[in-house]
């Protein structure tokens, strides 16, 4: 099955829609080649739309708008209403590897690691599983899972209760080394606390549960709070934090449609929760990618 997961009969197109188009459709990149292209051209409508939109996303009410949609389907869960399960998934990108810091730094994402360690201390599982976060691109760092599983011997946790998977370079391959570290098959399904960001987590389970997975989802990160505020005329001013979130959003976005079923239109989407902007993103691939429409992932 792990090896039937995510095929695409097409490398190139994989390499365009994972790598490439990212680049040129995220701000600040997408503004810097509306940009570039007014100037070759000598089109000045093009260069004041580079501008408008670097302007637009940075704006934090849109990048607050755009994270809350993709955060919208969770909210944090209390310990007491989680069930028991048979493992804890925590799911990489919370450490940055620096010289003198053998433990590494902690990132954003930080809570992963928390929410992870709590569940394990509330008996909710009995094995706590650390992906092996490992870029291909980096080969002298260690793999992320163990660092954090030397983390979690410090917070008490026993070493016989950790597991660590295979490398990982993204979601999808955790998933498949996750499946085959737990020995998931089709007639013994494995129930999963998964443990990551919220807005990353409607993708994350999408594909542990196409891995074999029953997935409780245990969303943390939360980077928008959902409480209302009143807006002022500061959150129509661009700055660092709204492109950041817009950014960030919409990379999401991204990596839904190309991690889903294959096919980038709303109405092949496994699921009923497709915001306007994500139908937008995926309207966008469809075009900029015809041959991505003969990509087909098998779910074995």
């Amino acid at each position: 099955m792990a090896d039937r997961f995510f095929f695409c009969n097409s490398l190139l197109s994989c390499l365009l829609l994972s790598k490439l188009l990212p680049l040129l459709v995220l701000p600040p990149g997408i503004c810097v080649l509306l940009a570039l292209v007014g100037l070759l051209l000598r089109r000045t409508w093009l260069i004041w739309l580079s501008v408008g939109l670097l302007w637009l996303l940075s704006m934090p009410v849109v990048g607050d708008a755009l994270l809350l949609q993709i955060e919208k389907p969770y909210r944090p869960v209390p310990m007491q209403r989680v069930k028991s399960a048979d493992a804890i998934v925590v799911l990489s990108g919370m450490l940055t590897q620096i010289d003198g810091l053998p433990l590494g730094e902690w990132g954003d994402a930080a809570d992963r690691f928390d929410g992870g360690i709590a569940l394990y201390k509330a008996a909710k599982a009995p094995l706590l599983v650390f992906t092996g976060g490992h870029l291909p691109w980096q080969p002298e760092s260690i793999p992320e899972g163990e660092l954090l599983a030397r983390r979690a011997r410090l917070r008490g946790v026993p070493a016989a209760s950790i597991l660590l998977t295979s490398h990982a370079a993204n979601t999808a391959q955790e998933a498949v080394a996750a499946a085959t570290l737990l020995g998931v098959k089709s007639d013994s399904p494995k129930r999963i606390l998964l443990v990551t960001s919220a807005f990353h987590m409607q993708r994350a389970a999408d594909m542990f549960r196409a891995a074999g997975f029953e997935v409780e989802p245990y969303p943390v990160d939360f980077r928008e709070t959902g409480v209302k505020s009143r807006t002022t005329i500061i959150d129509f001013f661009p700055s660092a934090n709204g492109l950041e979130n817009s950014a960030l959003a919409l990379r999401e976005m991204i990596g839904r449609q190309v991690y889903r079923n294959g096919r980038f239109l709303p109405s092949a989407f496994g699921s009923d929760h497709v915001s306007l902007p994500e139908a937008f993103v995926a309207l966008l691939l469809h075009w900029a990618c015809p041959d991505s429409r003969g990509m087909k992932v098998e779910w074995g």
